[in-house]
């Protein structure tokens, strides 16, 4: 008996189970077709999870830019400027690492 990862939940199950005791998939009647459908589907939904996740990174980005541009009266030690700046990092950073993230998916694809 071997342990194998499901192709729909990738948890570890038996390779003489049925279905998967995780997601209730059942093993018995997948083939090639179906095991590389189940595949793209993953594909599409971490793709489509990781481009949600570079729009909020740089929705960040863009409002605190903005608010940077846009508020002249702010000092430099204001908790507004310092909230802004903070911002505009962070979602420049998290956009970067969300871009890389999405061509090593494209690249192991």
């Amino acid at each position: 008996m071997a342990v194998i990862k499901c192709p729909s939940c990738k948890q570890k199950i038996s390779d003489k189970s049925k279905s998967c005791s995780h997601c209730k998939l059942q093993l018995s009647g997948l083939d090639a077709e179906k095991i590389d459908s189940l595949k793209k589907v993953d594909y599409v939904k971490k793709s489509q999870t990781l481009m949600n996740h570079s729009f909020i990174a740089m929705l960040l980005f863009c409002g605190g830019f903005l608010a940077l541009f846009y508020r002249e009266e702010m000092s430099s030690g204001d908790w507004q400027h310092n909230t802004a700046l903070a911002s505009t990092i962070a979602g420049f950073v998290l956009y970067l690492i969300t871009r890389v993230r999405l061509v090593m998916l494209k690249h192991n694809r």
